[in-house]
């Protein structure tokens, strides 16, 4: 039975990247799309795409101060903030790809943190609370914009069934969501004891910890958003609000999916929410999120953990020669 399980996420996964990617052909069946897209990503501005890699650095650095909340919550704090970025931008770099993030990204920051002296059970402590803290980022922005501008959700009437589309819901769900926050916020500034529901258990942390999770948590989400942002054409760009919302939801289904990167789910999603903007403009811009917050990230994640895991090398056969050296204790 367990091994059934294991193999169950992974095939839903390529189920929806199998039916995302039939969708999307008869959605540019037709067209010249190779030659169109080619074309739109041209006639971006290098202006453009200089703004849409700072999105990307803003996007990371958010990412690394994820990994700093949590070792500020376990009380760590001799680990410097080059290691903790290097650490942060190569766990997330792969997971992004990779698919189940959170037990790969456990993998990654197990072989980096135990290396300056954290225990199994400090490396699970923070996986956790880095995840915790991107869902607090989602909950916090969903319930902004869907407060603000419920009717965005209508956009994907074909996709959801009505009651979930029609703007009172959205609204309602917003509010819901800015309640959590603020119920989060509340047992933290009261110290109140951790709340739990079946088996579920949430602890308040300490103020200082809560609100740098309150700006930390939505700066990725901005950043990543930015970066199809920038690479959007300016003619029927709908603004940035807008297709932070639609980041946001086209996201959260990739990673409901579980298809690694939400590769198909997400530009299925993306493109039926920006019915204003050319289809293949949009494809297009999403093509340089990809490139930029996937695949350079990735190569550049491979580079620096090939060096880590050399030094590492090093560091023993040197301790091994050492050893030999000295003989044998007498």
């Amino acid at each position: 039975m367990r091994k059934l399980a294991e193999y169950f996420w992974p095939l839903v996964g390529l189920a929806a990247v199998v039916g995302s990617f039939y969708l999307l052909y008869h959605e540019f069946q037709g067209e010249s799309v190779g030659t169109e897209v080619w074309a739109n990503l041209k006639a971006i501005p290098a202006r453009d795409y200089f703004f849409a890699g700072l999105s990307t650095l803003l996007a990371y650095a958010a990412l690394a101060w994820y990994d700093r909340i949590a070792l500020l919550h376990l009380g760590v704090k001799h680990i410097s903030w080059i290691f903790i970025s290097m650490c942060s931008f190569t766990t997330y770099a792969l997971s992004h790809n990779i698919g189940a993030s959170v037990f790969s990204g456990a993998m990654v920051r197990y072989r980096a943190y135990s290396s300056k002296g954290l225990t199994p059970t400090q490396v699970a402590a923070l996986v956790v609370i880095c995840s915790y803290t991107f869902f607090f980022g989602n909950v916090v922005l969903g319930g902004i914009l869907l407060t603000y501008d419920p009717a965005m959700l209508q956009r994907l009437s074909g996709f959801l069934p009505d009651v979930f589309t029609h703007p009172h819901t959205a609204r309602t769900f917003g509010l819901i969501c800015l309640g959590f926050v603020a119920v989060y916020v509340a047992g933290s500034l009261m110290h109140l004891k951790p709340f739990r529901f079946g088996r579920f258990e949430i602890t308040y942390p300490r103020p200082d910890i809560m609100l740098r999770q309150l700006f930390a948590a939505p700066l990725e989400l901005i950043g990543a958003a930015g970066i199809i942002y920038f690479a959007l054409p300016e003619q029927g760009n709908p603004g940035y609000i807008a297709v932070l919302g639609a980041f946001l939801l086209s996201f959260s289904a990739a990673l409901v999916s579980h298809a690694p990167g939400g590769l198909g789910v997400f530009e299925l999603v993306f493109i039926n929410l920006m019915p204003d903007v050319p289809r293949l403009q949009v494809l297009a811009a999403l093509l340089v999120w990809r490139l930029f917050y996937l695949i350079l990230p990735l190569l550049a994640a491979l580079v620096v953990v090939a060096l880590f895991e050399r030094n590492k090398l090093m560091e023993k056969l040197r301790g091994g020669a050492s050893g030999a050296a000295e003989g044998p204790p007498t």
